[in-house]
């Protein structure tokens, strides 16, 4: 099979069809009215219209196969896979903790599909639930989903370490837990950042099990490098700085972007990505907070930053912006 020299486009459009090319996976934020893409409930920002939805998808030149079994949705090209998944909770409402089987279950079902069809590198990992702060049996949510992400890497028998993919996990409005998933045929080389400790050594203070993500990861498709940087936020060592700030918390992000660009570049030379190159998609916790943030970036990245913004609870109830970016692909924008 020839080298594709654009192995993967990203488009971003409020219109989700007709798409350039074959879709080779996707979400959806916001409702669709029977997309054929799982739903995340989030509303956009910096948008006239912020009900309509943004469709993040990927699209392909050569042929992709897609398959659907229930709300599990797959796209399958020779070389990679894009999986999603939404799970209710209230089918697990027995349980003390839902959300901690639900994450469990959907992590599982996720590493047994790409075992089972021989993709079993996962690249980045996109996880979503509501009211990711709430107590459940006695417990945070959004811990206890680490506890069930945790359980299903240990009865994978994978080892989160040198080898975790990149992920985020952030709070929606509303609906069933979504989790994505873009893997391949051969490994990502994950990538930590100097400025912070690895989110799998975090100390019990922040849950019983920690988080399963590293900080960013570099793929290959057709031969070139694929950057996917985790959900990025105001950390360093493993501590939130400048609570209550959004500048500074946006400032402090940035600073941890430069850092993994800079640590992805010395371990695979030819990821040489700066920060115009990365195609962002930043979640605020508050709305009014916007176009302070948009206007940081404009200002530290460029006037014709790539960025979508969407409504979003960030993973630590004192974090008011995360930011994932990825590069090494196209972008085409259409909304």
């Amino acid at each position: 099979m020839p080298t594709e020299p654009t192995p993967l486009e990203l488009v971003w459009t409020a219109r989700p069809s007709p798409m350039p090319a074959a879709v080779c996976g996707g979400l959806c934020y916001g409702s669709a009215g029977g997309a054929d893409l799982a739903e995340v409930a989030m509303a956009r920002l910096g948008v006239a219209d912020s009900d309509a939805p943004l469709f993040s998808v990927f699209t392909s030149q050569q042929s992709v196969d897609s398959t659907q079994s229930g709300t599990l949705r797959v796209w399958r090209r020779p070389d990679c896979l894009f999986a999603a998944l939404s799970v209710d909770e209230n089918d697990y409402r027995t349980w003390a903790s839902p959300l901690r089987e639900a994450s469990r279950v959907a992590y599982r079902t996720l590493f047994e599909l790409l075992a089972r069809e021989g993709y079993d590198a996962p690249w980045r990992f996109w996880n979503y639930m509501a009211d990711i702060h709430g107590d459940e049996d006695g417990l945070e949510r959004y811990r206890q989903f680490n506890v069930g992400r945790q359980q299903a890497f240990d009865d994978a028998g994978l080892k989160v370490g040198a080898s975790a993919p990149a992920a985020c996990a952030l709070g929606s409005q509303r609906g069933p837990l979504v989790v994505a998933v873009l893997a391949g045929r051969e490994p990502a080389l994950a990538i930590e950042n100097p400025r912070q400790v690895s989110a799998y050594h975090y100390p019990n203070a922040y849950g019983p099990r920690a988080p399963a993500f590293a900080r960013a990861s570099v793929s290959r498709l057709g031969g070139r490098p694929q950057l996917w940087l985790s959900g990025t936020a105001s950390i360093v060592g493993h501590r939130t700085l400048h609570a209550g700030d959004v500048a500074e918390q946006t400032r402090e992000t940035l600073r941890n972007i430069r850092a993994l660009l800079d640590e992805a570049h010395d371990r695979v030379p030819d990821a040489d990505f700066s920060l115009t190159d990365l195609h962002y998609t930043v979640y605020v916790r508050h709305p009014e907070h916007q176009p302070l943030v948009a206007a940081l970036l404009a200002a530290e990245v460029s006037a014709a930053v790539n960025a979508v913004y969407l409504q979003a609870d960030v993973c630590r109830a004192d974090l008011l912006v995360e930011i994932e970016a990825s590069a090494g692909h196209p972008l085409c924008r259409t909304h």
